[in-house]
């Protein structure tokens, strides 16, 4: 086999983010009933929520904001877009958010049967996120893909982010292979794609709904199920 060791993304790679937030959201748009709090309907917020959410994500990845900002900006600044303004229910609905989201289960198309065929294969499969430690764990455990990985690298764990290449390094040296030796799948092209290629690694782009542009990764995929090609 060319690959030794696998490496995968969480979010928007296995683990369905956008479908798991919405039914986080939507559970707890109902659950404060922010309909009557001056929010008119859960589309319009759920729309600022994601441009916000994105942005203020790219500012944590590049240490601008910490982890506590992001959790409770995400939804206040929202609020602001309604022009409302409550710290105190910001605050509440930024832990809710984290203590629903990792419960959920959705996970993309042939996520489970991938998995299933690499590890019959007897490759080595690993993680390297830049989810919370706590958060990621919870949603592999809750999703049912705990048991496939042998090491799961968190920024947290690392001390490093992804795209930089510090992160990858760490979790070469935690699985003990060479950069030849593995492969990166993910979804984000200045993130994943970009991290594994600054670290020597080759790359798989899942890229369902999205165009490539720019960067040049090893393989790109709209399938999890085409990496029975690759590997």
């Amino acid at each position: 086999m060319r690959y030794k060791h696998i490496f995968f993304d969480l979010d928007h790679t296995l683990w369905d983010f956008e479908a798991n937030a919405t039914a986080t959201l939507q559970e707890l748009f109902a659950e404060y009933a922010l309909d009557k709090r001056g929010i008119p309907s859960f589309e319009k917020f759920y729309a600022s929520y994601s441009v916000i959410n994105e942005k203020l994500w790219d500012r944590f990845r590049k240490g601008f904001i910490n982890r506590n900002e992001l959790r409770t900006k995400r939804f206040s600044m929202t609020f602001l877009d309604f022009k409302l303004c409550d710290d105190k229910l910001c605050e509440s609905l930024g832990a809710r958010f984290i203590e629903v989201l990792p419960t959920k289960t959705a996970l993309f198309p042939h996520a489970t049967e991938v998995l299933d065929y690499l590890r019959d294969k007897n490759y080595p499969i690993h993680m390297i996120t830049n989810g919370f430690e706590e958060t990621q764990r919870l949603k592999m455990k809750h999703s049912g893909i705990n048991d496939y990985f042998t090491h799961v690298i968190t920024s947290e764990s690392a001390g490093s982010l992804k795209p930089h290449r510090e992160i990858f390094d760490y979790a070469m040296k935690l699985s003990n292979c060479s950069a030849s030796e593995c492969i990166m799948i993910g979804d984000t092209l200045d993130v994943d794609i970009l991290g594994a290629q600054q670290a020597g690694i080759d790359q798989v782009y899942f890229a369902p709904d999205r165009q490539q542009e720019g960067i040049q990764p090893t393989y790109t995929i709209k399938s999890l199920h085409e990496l029975k090609e690759i590997l």
